[in-house]
C-alpha cells in the first residue's frame, strides 16, 4: 500500500498528517501529489469527497517550506463560496500551523482580513469578488504567487465568474526564476474548461479519477403534485435517520421551506446568500454538530462542504444543469459510506427534466413513493411518462407491485392548475 513517505512527503509534513489521523494517502492523492511536488501544473478531476483539497495543498505546504516574513504571499487559493474557502483554510491548518492565511470574501467586514495581510501571510484564499477588490485597494499584492489553484474549476469558470478570475490570474504572473505552478480542481469538467486550461496552463498534467467500488449511493426520482410537496419531504425526512440536506432553487424559497419543516417538527436551518456570514457558520455548525437535522440550503452547499454524515439528499427543485446534479447527491455517500438521493418531480417540471436529460442528466429509476413514505423502502417501479405523477403522500388503497402500483391520473384541465 502507498503511503505518503512513498510518495515524497517530508517527515515534518507527515506527522502534521498523523497527528490528524491522515494515515494513509487516497487514490487521487496517490496520483496527484508526485506531480505537483514535480512542479508541474495539473487538472484533477475526480468525484467529490475524494480528498482534492490535500492532493494540492500538501504539494503545496512542500514548497512554501514554511512562514516567510518578507516578499508577500507565495500561494493563492480561489474558491466560489465563502463556506469552501474557510473548509480549506480549516484543512490547511491542520497540514501546516506555521503558514500564516489570509482569508478573503465578502459578507463580513474588511477589519480582519486587512489584519492578516498586514501580518505577511503565506497563503491567501478567498472568493474572486473580495480577492479583486482589496487588490485593487492596493492592500494585496499577488505578484509573488507561486502557487495557484481554481478550486471547483468548473464554477470558477463558468460565466459569471470567468472574467473576474482572468483578472486575478493576470495579477499572478508568475515571473522567473519561480514559474507560477497552477492547479485546477473540480468534480466534473465540462469541455468549454479547456479553453482556460489552453491559456493559461503549461503542459498540464490532467488527473482523471473514476468512482470505484461497489455503488454506495441510492437516486430516485419521486414523482409527487406540487401541491404536496411540503408534506411528501416532511414525511420522507421522517423515514430516515441522520442528517439531510434539501436543496431549494431560491434563496427565498430555501428560507420558507426551512420555516415549513421546522413548524412541523423538524429541527431545521437554512443556507442561502442572503444570510450573513455569521448566520451561515452558524448554520453549517448547527447540522454539522447534530443541532440540526436538516439543512434545507441552495446550490452554495452544493460544493465543497465536508460533512460526513448526510443520509440522504432531496433534490426539491430540480437544479439548473446536470453538473449541480452531480454536486448536489455528491454530499452524501462519500468516502465509501451509503447514502440515499430522492429528486422531486412535479408534472411542471417536466420539460425541464427532459431539457436536462438532454444536457447529460442521469436516467434515474423512478420509485414508488407511497411505499417509500409508508416503509422507508425503496421500491423501483417503471416510472410514468413525463406529465403523469404519483400522488404523493395521500394515502390510497394497495396496488400490486411493478408499474401497476403507480396509479395514473387524468391530466387536470389547464384552468384547474
Amino acid at each position: 500500500m502507498t503511503s505518503f513517505a512513498d510518495l515524497g512527503v517530508r517527515p515534518r509534513t507527515r506527522n502534521a498528517l498523523e497527528a490528524a489521523s491522515i494515515t494513509t494517502p487516497l487514490d487521487i492523492q496517490v496520483e496527484a501529489i508526485p506531480v505537483l511536488l514535480a512542479g508541474r501544473d495539473a487538472v484533477a478531476e475526480a468525484p467529490t469527497g475524494s480528498g482534492k483539497t490535500l492532493a494540492f495543498l500538501i504539494p503545496m505546504v512542500e514548497r512554501l517550506s514554511g512562514h516567510r516574513t518578507h516578499g508577500g504571499p507565495r500561494a493563492l487559493i480561489v474558491a466560489p463560496s465563502r463556506e469552501l474557502a474557510n473548509q480549506i483554510g480549516a484543512v490547511l491548518r491542520t497540514v501546516d500551523r506555521g503558514l500564516r492565511i489570509a482569508m478573503l470574501y465578502g459578507g463580513v467586514g474588511y477589519g480582519g482580513q486587512l489584519s492578516a495581510l498586514r501580518s505577511s501571510p503565506d497563503v491567501v484564499i478567498g472568493c474572486p469578488g473580495r480577492i479583486l477588490d482589496l487588490a485593487g485597494q492596493g492592500r494585496v499584492d499577488l505578484r509573488s504567487i507561486e502557487y495557484l489553484v481554481l478550486d471547483e474549476a468548473d464554477e470558477m469558470l463558468d460565466q459569471g465568474f470567468a472574467p473576474d478570475v482572468e483578472r486575478i490570474i493576470a495579477l499572478t504572473p508568475g515571473t522567473e526564476p519561480a514559474r507560477r505552478q497552477t492547479v485546477l480542481t473540480s468534480a466534473t469538467m465540462p469541455a468549454w474548461v479547456q479553453r482556460m486550461i489552453d491559456r493559461h496552463l503549461v503542459d498540464p498534467t490532467v488527473i482523471r479519477l473514476s468512482a470505484q467500488g461497489e455503488p454506495t449511493l441510492e437516486h430516485a426520482l419521486l414523482h409527487v403534485e406540487r401541491a404536496h410537496k411540503v408534506e411528501t419531504l416532511s414525511r420522507l425526512l421522517r423515514k430516515h435517520k441522520g442528517s439531510a440536506l434539501v436543496f431549494h432553487r431560491t434563496k427565498h424559497g430555501a428560507k420558507g421551506l426551512a420555516r415549513e419543516l421546522t413548524a412541523r417538527g423538524h429541527r431545521s436551518v437554512e443556507l442561502q446568500g442572503n444570510l450573513s456570514q455569521n448566520a451561515r457558520d452558524r448554520a453549517v455548525a448547527a447540522f454539522r454538530n447534530g443541532h440540526a437535522d436538516v439543512l434545507v440550503a441552495t446550490n452554495v452547499a452544493a460544493r465543497g462542504l465536508d460533512i460526513s454524515h448526510v443520509a440522504v439528499v432531496v433534490n426539491y427543485e430540480l437544479p439548473e444543469t446536470p453538473q449541480w446534479l452531480t454536486h448536489r447527491v455528491g454530499r452524501t455517500a462519500r468516502n465509501g459510506a451509503s447514502g440515499r438521493a430522492f429528486t422531486f418531480l412535479t408534472r411542471e417540471d417536466a420539460e425541464k427534466w427532459r431539457k436536462l436529460r438532454r444536457l447529460g442528466a442521469p436516467e434515474l429509476p423512478g420509485a414508488d413513493t407511497n411505499h417509500l413514505l409508508d416503509t422507508g423502502h425503496i421500491r423501483f417501479v417503471a416510472a410514468p411518462p413525463l406529465g403523469i405523477v404519483d400522488d404523493g403522500p395521500a394515502r390510497r388503497p394497495q396496488h400490486r407491485a411493478g408499474a401497476n402500483s403507480l396509479r395514473r391520473r387524468r391530466p387536470r384541465p389547464s384552468s384547474a392548475r
